[in-house]
């Protein structure tokens, strides 16, 4: 598949910004957070899943028609994901106007206490929106039959997993910034960065072991033949040999693959032992390893569809 550049900065953004959405809605919930630097980072993580959402709209071809997607909820996933990503900046703005007096009261610890059920109720609901919108973020591309690599039952965990990597980084980031403790939600980014490591390669293997379900005898309508291409369908390229019909080589997958393994594994994993061995450092180690994380996520991305092959390529 065409590896278009705003699909890739749409789910990388907007990935990372629901994660740290979700984590900021749980660290209220959780009372592990200074209330300061969470409204902090609240904005940065509306900014990312602001940008990465206005950032799809470059990838349609009548962007001013995309209010059309809502209506169709009810059997689109794409549609799905847009009402809740829309719906999840309502309890986000809410939560925001909960911390806001903690705050401005000294910045202690964010609480969601039964005494401040407002917090509670909009902590709950952007943790709960969040998830949603990556879930559906990821059914798009796991639903489409023609696209076998996209239907592996590891893309919707990895869509998560990545969203709570970038956001736990993003977060600890924070935290490490402003002075906060960080050893918590640290140990949550080593995790998400050791369970990467493990998830993505496996992911890898299996689509490189796994053949298209289907044939060129099938695509052009004699199952069961050895069909040979004599000659191209047609003399120029078209939408779907534009969008559908990308090769990369194996030798450049590999090298890709080892770079994103580094920058979204091995750096945030260096980084935590680092800070927690050496306090003094956390400040730059940490928000360091929230960019390496970034863009190894940006690289997993684009080897997500550049890798996976539509079935009609078959017929070209």
């Amino acid at each position: 598949m065409n590896p278009a550049f705003s699909v890739i900065v749409f789910s990388t953004l907007s990935g990372t910004g629901y994660g740290l959405l979700a984590l900021i809605a749980l660290a209220t919930l959780m009372q592990a957070a200074p209330a300061r630097t969470l409204l902090v980072l609240l904005p940065i993580a509306l900014a990312l899943v602001t940008i990465g959402l206005l950032s799809s709209l470059a990838h349609l071809g009548k962007p001013q028609r995309a209010w059309r997607a809502f209506s169709q909820w009810r059997t689109s996933w794409l549609s799905r994901e847009g009402v809740f990503a829309v719906a999840t900046y309502v309890p986000a703005f809410a939560l925001a106007a909960a911390l806001l007096p903690q705050a401005i009261d000294g910045g202690g610890v964010a609480t969601a206490s039964r005494g401040n059920a407002w917090a509670m109720l909009a902590a709950a609901l952007t943790l709960l929106g969040a998830i949603a919108t990556v879930v559906c973020t990821a059914m798009i591309y796991a639903s489409l039959k023609p696209v076998p690599a996209w239907r592996h039952a590891l893309v919707l965990p990895g869509y998560l997993l990545f969203a709570l990597l970038g956001g736990a980084a993003v977060l600890v980031a924070g935290l490490a910034v402003s002075g906060g403790a960080v050893g918590f939600w640290a140990a949550l980014l080593a995790l998400s960065a050791l369970v990467a490591l493990v998830i993505k390669p496996a992911y890898w293997r299996a689509i490189d072991a796994s053949p298209l379900p289907l044939t060129r005898g099938d695509a052009v309508g004699l199952p069961q033949r050895d069909v040979r291409v004599f000659e191209r369908p047609h003399t120029q390229g078209n939408f779907l040999t534009h969008e559908m019909g990308f090769v990369l080589a194996r030798k450049h997958a590999r090298r890709l693959r080892m770079i994103a393994l580094v920058l979204f594994g091995a750096v945030p994993l260096l980084a935590v032992a680092l800070a927690l061995a050496w306090p003094a450092s956390a400040p730059a180690a940490l928000p360091f390893a929230a960019f390496a994380a970034l863009i190894g996520t940006f690289v997993e991305r684009w080897l997500f569809f550049a890798q996976a092959r539509h079935l009609v390529a078959l017929y070209y």
